[in-house]
């Protein structure tokens, strides 16, 4: 049965051209962006170097400060000391990468002046994240200890910097008026990866904060890697506890209450959406669903009025199939059929489409390092949103159909 509808499906979709070309361009577009987009939030979101170990990981990005009577906040990233005196509290096992935001420097090199990113770590950001070391090897404690004037540097900060792929290593590059011994060279992180993202790493002994500070807001994020994943929400209730007993000055501001959370790493995106307690996950699905609704909606009520008329230019023939025995049910599965085999065709088609705009966009180098593909992750929403395009499309009418009259499907065309 299947075998003749689909026989059935190509000769009609040969027979209306015009109406196969609207059809499968409007299906093959909307489903190229719906891909692409996947890809891109693909790329975004699943683990991928050099921060390989997100499913193991928990993010600390944001503290704030709450007065629960006057309805005021103050919020921001929390201190080198936070970290140091409460964070490493935590009984459960873990190791704490300590990093701040990336914050341009400017460097010169042949009169030229280069734009660079840098951030400051500590040791354990190296261990936390896997980075692949092109040469030499990450400034040491001692380093560290003694703030000496070291870096790491991206393999596009020694590019643009010493040359493309000169050895850099030993030498020195002078950022701000200040000179830094590059002690290794690593491949460049993503550009969208926050945590991971810069030109040059410096030690965090260098920053120009306040180290000895003991007030718990700063301009430190920090990223926790457990032993195991299962080991996740029990440090996320240890976090969350210790919170609890840290000591606020509540007489300033009125301010009672501290909010801040070991998210993981979606959440921690969504909460730095939103200045409430909630981590907005509810609301960013709500959200990104009601867009891709509305994106998938207009596609899809033209499709229904092209499916509807072709219904209304085979009414004879539908007249004469019912005339002959066919049941409703029969034609409205026929014509199901038929818009599933076209909207998977319009599928196909789009993930060609898809190829060629993500090959494009790689190329272009729109956003530094982005690298989008195609995996069975992306493939399977693609064709997952092709099925649901093709029975949204398709009940309508086909209901439509099935409720013709016999004598009025006849008399049509004539």
């Amino acid at each position: 049965m299947l075998k003749n509808y689909f026989k059935i499906a190509i000769a009609v979709l040969k027979r209306r051209k015009f109406f196969t070309f609207i059809s499968l361009f409007g299906i093959s577009f909307t489903l190229t962006i719906l891909i692409v987009l996947t890809s891109f939030l693909d790329h975004l979101l699943s683990p991928s170097y050099p921060d390989i170990n997100r499913d193991r990981e928990l993010y600390i990005n944001k503290m704030i400060f709450r007065s629960t009577k006057n309805d005021y906040f103050n919020g921001g990233s929390p201190t080198l000391y936070f970290y140091q005196h409460y964070v490493s509290t935590l009984k459960t096992p873990y190791k704490l990468a300590i990093y701040t935001e990336a914050e341009n420097t400017n460097a010169y090199q042949n009169n030229k002046k280069i734009v660079f990113e840098q951030k400051y770590t500590n040791i354990a950001y190296w261990e936390v994240y896997q980075f692949q070391f092109i040469e030499g090897k990450p400034y040491n404690q001692q380093e560290l200890k003694n703030a000496d004037h070291v870096v790491v540097i991206s393999e596009d900060a020694r590019d643009n910097y010493f040359g493309k792929n000169v050895l850099a290593t030993g030498k020195y590059l002078e950022a701000n008026d200040i000179k830094y011994r590059v002690t290794g060279v690593v491949k460049t992180a993503p550009y969208l990866d926050f945590y991971c993202y810069a030109d040059l790493y410096l030690p965090y002994t260098l920053s120009k904060q306040d180290l000895k500070t003991r007030n718990l807001m700063g301009g430190f994020s920090a990223t926790m890697l457990a032993d195991s994943k299962t080991d996740l929400p029990k440090i996320k209730a240890e976090y969350l506890e210790m919170v609890k007993k840290l000591p606020i000055d509540k007489t300033e501001d009125n301010m009672n209450v501290i909010n801040s959370y070991a998210d993981y790493y979606l959440e921690g995106y969504s909460r730095s959406l939103s200045s409430e307690p909630d981590n907005g996950l509810s609301t960013l699905y709500f959200y990104f669903g009601l867009f891709i609704f509305f994106f998938m909606l207009l596609p899809t009520i033209n499709l229904v009025n092209i499916n509807i008329s072709r219904i209304m230019e085979r009414s004879s023939e539908i007249g004469v199939r019912k005339a002959f025995g066919a049941s409703s049910k029969t034609l409205t599965y026929q014509f199901i059929v038929e818009n599933l085999i076209l909207t998977f065709l319009g599928g196909v088609l789009g993930i060609v489409l898809s190829s060629i705009v993500i090959y494009l966009i790689n190329s272009a180098e729109i956003v530094p390092n982005l690298k989008m593909h195609i995996n069975l992750t992306v493939l399977f929403y693609g064709l997952l949103a092709c099925l649901i395009f093709g029975l949204l499309s398709g009940v309508y009418p086909a209901w439509r159909m099935s409720k013709l009259n016999v004598v009025t499907a006849l008399k049509a065309n004539n």
